[in-house]
């Protein structure tokens, strides 16, 4: 018997529903969802990338917002300034010993946590999708969309 074809505006339901989802579990432990992000780029970083700039660049987003993030996470104990980047003005930044307890409470584990669960075969489809998603997604922001 032949699977079930699941109609592609069912998923994109289900996707819809999965990211705010997740983007409301981000609103936790006194963190906004950005927040969330910074940590988890600057936990895992290269050193050389960890700059305000570089988290700024992975997102694909202005250097104005991220910087306010950074000095908010500074500002909470979670990263600290470790030195300068060697380049202009940019500063080296790392999670604090408190940012890392902050983080095993990261929402994020619940996602992999039932991502382990799928076998590789399943991960990769969904990778692939995902990344179809996002570069749609990434197409479409424009001026109109960048201030929002």
């Amino acid at each position: 018997m032949a699977p079930k074809s699941i109609r592609t505006d069912v998923l994109a339901r289900l996707f819809e529903q999965s990211t705010r989802a997740l983007h409301s579990s981000g609103h936790s432990h006194g963190l906004f969802p950005a927040q969330w992000t910074a940590l988890r780029y600057f936990s895992t970083a290269d050193r050389p990338q960890c700059t305000a700039m570089s988290l700024a660049r992975f997102q694909g987003m202005a250097f104005g917002p991220v910087s306010r993030t950074v000095r908010t996470l500074i500002s909470k104990g979670l990263l600290r300034k470790a030195g300068s980047a060697g380049k202009g003005r940019a500063e080296l930044l790392e999670v604090s010993d408190e940012g890392r307890l902050i983080l095993e409470q990261d929402p994020l584990v619940s996602v992999v946590d039932a991502l382990a669960m799928s076998d590789d075969a399943e991960r990769e489809a969904l990778a692939k999708a995902l990344e179809r998603v996002l570069m749609a997604l990434q197409s479409k922001v424009g001026p109109d969309l960048e201030a929002e």
